[in-house]
């Protein structure tokens, strides 16, 4: 445990504090099922101080309108971050079980590295412009101001797949617009968050409350409190649909502003000129950190002319995974984040089989790891789109593949789906694959291996997949509010 160095403590208007009465919970390491630290259990009331030291400082302070304090405390906590990345890299792969060789991208580094992002953005931005007078049927002439404004307090809630990256996400792009944030952590994944407070609690140009961070054992009031508070003004979530919808009717008591990134079921599609085997290569990616993706492409689609030639290659990709300790940097697969996950995952696998699909490979647990939360790299054939696994999210290392007759009927199967998240389709030829990109309901799509994900590239979902945006233009301009402002046209000059 001392080797890890972890923060334990919540972080609060400025300070790193232990939790109302000292109350800790266990961290525990899934790859090795032991107790590898503590953390700061917050209450509720431990929430209460944090969503006031967010709303004093933005209605006190000049958090929100002083762009050159935020550009420089930003980069405070990029150098700083940047500083303890080695240290907090140990930690994330202890707490999560995620592949270390992730930590050297998206899972650490390049969340750390996409703050240039923002500062870049926020430099560039123009928070007022002047539109043209068109004329009004109320008074005289008049000219009229936009103004892009901080939103307010924001409650950043994060889950435990990609907890860096998502804590990062969120609190970032709000920070940069002006916001101050409450960030309440996984419960499986607090150390993702508690080294944010600690080398924010060394930024000087970060006022006490503009940053705050809660861990806690998720017994759900701290959560509804936290949604519920007529002094919170923005709720961004990550996690289930099913939770994304409590978020949501918790948050509606007084209509706020509510932006959930919530599951998927994303869809693969390979069509019948694409080159195999090559094209089958990344359906092994849903094995990337044990399935545990929103964004993972867990349908897999193939032309029915050519599916027993994908069924052969796909069991030999699904034998050949490599999983195991998430230390090994060869490893693209480590545990599934809990026990309670792994059952789950498990019983997702025996209601494949019950629905009459064919288990080509896995399916149970690894007999030569005799620790850790894993479960076997699985594949499912002759599934039916109408089947539980082809449907609901199992967030796990599980692929399905499911034929179609032409390209409408790929189109068909790929919509038919609560979700719409993202996607992705293969062919040799490229106005093909971009017709059928074009028709599938997601918010992103991948063509021929490419793929979205990009700091200044807007994410999120269609349908039940969630509402708003993250990442570029869209995700920034989530956290501001527009007010306009008319004055008589013999004003002086408004803006410039």
């Amino acid at each position: 445990m001392s080797q890890l160095n972890a923060e334990h403590r919540l972080f609060i208007n400025g300070t790193l504090v232990e939790a109302e009465g000292g109350a800790t919970y266990d961290v525990i390491n899934p790859a090795t099922e032991e107790i590898v630290g503590v953390v700061a259990a917050a209450s509720v009331a431990d929430g209460d101080r944090a969503i006031a030291a967010a709303r004093r400082c933005f209605d006190e302070s000049d958090w929100s309108t002083n762009t050159a304090r935020r550009i420089r405390a930003l980069t405070q906590l990029r150098d700083g971050l940047k500083a303890v990345s080695e240290e907090w890299r140990r930690q994330v792969v202890a707490e999560s079980g995620c592949p270390l060789a992730f930590t050297h991208g998206p899972m650490l580094d390049s969340p750390v590295a996409d703050i240039d992002y923002s500062l870049k953005l926020l430099e560039a931005y123009d928070f007022e412009r002047e539109l043209e007078d068109l004329g009004s049927p109320i008074g005289g002439p008049a000219r009229r101001l936009v103004c892009k404004e901080a939103a307010g307090v924001v409650v950043a809630i994060t889950p435990w797949n990609a907890p860096v990256q998502t804590n990062m996400q969120k609190s970032i792009p709000a920070l940069a617009a002006g916001c101050t944030v409450v960030l309440k952590a996984a419960q499986n994944t607090p150390w993702a968050a508690t080294m944010l407070g600690r080398v924010a609690a060394q930024c000087p140009d970060l006022p006490p409350g503009a940053f705050n961070v809660l861990t806690s054992t998720g017994s759900g009031s701290l959560g509804s409190m936290l949604t519920s508070d007529p002094r919170v003004d923005v709720i961004s979530f990550t996690g289930s649909t099913a939770t994304g919808r409590r978020v949501m009717e918790s948050a509606s008591k007084t209509i706020k502003r509510t932006l959930l990134e919530l599951g998927g079921k994303s869809a693969m599609i390979v069509l019948d000129d694409a080159k195999f085997p090559e094209a089958l290569t990344g359906a092994a990616f849903v094995c990337a950190n044990a399935g545990q993706g929103c964004v993972l492409n867990t349908r897999l689609l193939v032309a029915r002319s050519r599916y027993d030639e994908a069924i052969a290659i796909l069991e030999q990709i699904y034998r050949d995974v490599p999983y195991g300790d998430p230390a090994d940097v060869k490893n693209i697969m480590g545990p599934m984040i809990s026990a309670g996950q792994r059952e789950r995952v498990l019983a997702y696998i025996e209601k494949g089989k019950a629905e009459g699909a064919r288990l080509v490979v896995g399916g149970g647990t690894p007999k030569h790891l005799s620790k850790g939360y894993f479960v076997e790299p699985t594949l499912f054939a002759d599934v039916d789109n109408s089947m539980t696994i082809a449907q609901e999210e199992i967030f796990g290392p599980v692929l399905v593949v499911i034929p179609f007759d032409d390209d409408d009927d790929a189109v068909r199967i790929a919509n038919d789906s609560i979700y719409g998240l993202s996607g992705s389709v293969i062919s040799a030829s490229p106005s093909r694959a971009m017709r059928v990109a074009r028709r599938i309901r997601t918010g992103s799509m991948n063509v021929n291996g490419a793929f979205f994900f990009s700091p200044n590239a807007p994410f999120g979902g269609y349908k039940q997949s969630g509402l708003g945006r993250e990442n570029g233009v869209e995700g920034f301009e989530e956290y501001l509010e527009t007010k306009t402002i008319a004055v008589p046209s013999d004003f002086p000059r408004l803006v410039g």
